[in-house]
């Protein structure tokens, strides 16, 4: 965590989201009460540079404050890591004007912040993405497409939107690689750009059809553009390098795992808990068997923390490590405690079920793990 940085404390709506979690495991649905909290808590300035009115948060911080979200509310967690990614990618590569635009929103919680890169079909990788973005007479673009799996469908006011424009495009800028940017990658290709799209934009809907197993608070759903257009002063970053974009991503050292560290923790302190009375928790044993999983815990929370740090020679690779190691701790540790909860777990609306089914997600997440495992290999070959 930087030294002078504002830290926002989380703790007074960490109670108000942790009620909230049950709610919207049972429904499904986000919970709009809990967000406009979230909004109100001041919790999205985190990520937001000082001098936009932000808390000047790094990565470290980003970090810290997802954990002890996800310690209570995964899904809402997700969220929040959404915000602070695109408030990032624009606080690194977004204009003068967009950044004095946005950035006081996002910090103010007028503005909650999602992106809106998966497709189905296209893989994890994002190499091959339907979303097109054309040039109209008047300068503007015209987006078309559907994006799936859209973290915070429907309750965004913005959405970072990744478009294949090389059919339109200036290729003398893709060729002058304007802030490093060159060629394909293993995660999006050559071509393709990001826009800032309003979410009272006409041409873009959203629809929350799916019903899915973990994270059901996170309004995950389905994001289409239809003949939705934006203006160019809302492209994000150079015509056609999104890829130099998404692979910096990965050296901010902002991490996925931090989600998985706060789901292993609330897993353990579940099994805390359960050892204090008595019970067959109370054996030595069992005491045992959970002093190694909070090694693991705290082993995977060093992982994260050292990926927010940025302390190492390749911490763009740390960071991909953190989320596979967080992510299957997470998972190992809720099974373990589940095991050792016998049937009191064994209850659809007991905590650890909901957990349980939120770590699984984490690894499916991009980039996924298996993704992740590819980059890592990439970048010892080349």
């Amino acid at each position: 965590m930087s030294v002078g940085v504002s830290v926002i404390e989380p703790g007074p709506v960490l109670e108000t989201l942790l009620h909230s979690a049950a709610r919207t495991a049972v429904s499904g649905w986000p919970d709009e009460q809990a967000l406009a909290e979230l909004r109100r808590s001041g919790l999205l300035a985190t990520a937001v540079p000082a001098e936009y009115g932000g808390a000047g948060g790094d990565a470290a911080t980003v970090n810290s404050v997802v954990e002890r979200v996800a310690r209570v509310n995964p899904s809402v967690a997700i969220i929040l890591f959404q915000h602070f990614a695109v408030t990032m990618r624009i606080a690194e590569w977004g204009t003068a004007e967009q950044k004095a635009a946005l950035l006081p929103a996002f910090a103010s919680g007028e503005c909650l912040a999602a992106s809106a890169w998966s497709e189905r079909g296209a893989g994890a990788a994002k190499k091959n993405i339907a979303t097109t973005g054309s040039r109209t007479p008047d300068g503007r673009w015209r987006l078309n497409g559907a994006k799936s799996f859209t973290t915070g469908a429907g309750v965004a006011d913005i959405y970072l939107v990744l478009a294949t424009t090389s059919a339109a495009h200036d290729d003398r800028e893709t060729r002058n690689g304007q802030n490093g940017g060159s060629g394909d990658s293993l995660y999006g290709s050559a071509g393709q750009s990001f826009f800032l799209v309003r979410g009272d934009n006409p041409g873009l809907g959203v629809d929350r059809s799916l019903d899915l197993a973990g994270m059901r608070g996170s309004a995950t759903g389905f994001v289409t553009l239809h003949d939705c257009e934006v203006p160019d002063e809302d492209r994000l970053g150079p015509l056609g390098q999104a890829p130099a974009i998404i692979a910096a991503v990965r050296e901010t050292g902002a991490t996925l795992g931090a989600v998985s560290v706060g789901i292993a923790q609330a897993a353990l302190d579940v099994a805390i808990d359960h050892a204090r009375r008595p019970g067959p928790l109370g054996t030595q044993a069992a005491r045992q068997r959970l002093a190694e999983l909070s090694a693991q815990v705290e082993a995977a929370r060093a992982i994260v923390d050292s990926a927010g740090r940025r302390q190492s020679a390749t911490p763009g690779t740390v960071t991909l490590q953190s989320k596979i190691f967080a992510s299957a701790t997470a998972e190992q540790v809720c099974l373990e405690v589940a095991r050792m909860l016998g049937s009191t777990a064994y209850v659809v609306g007991h905590q650890l079920n909901r957990l349980i089914a939120d770590a699984r997600a984490v690894a499916l997440m991009g980039p996924t793990n298996d993704l992740c495992r590819e980059l890592m290999a990439a970048s010892w070959t080349n």
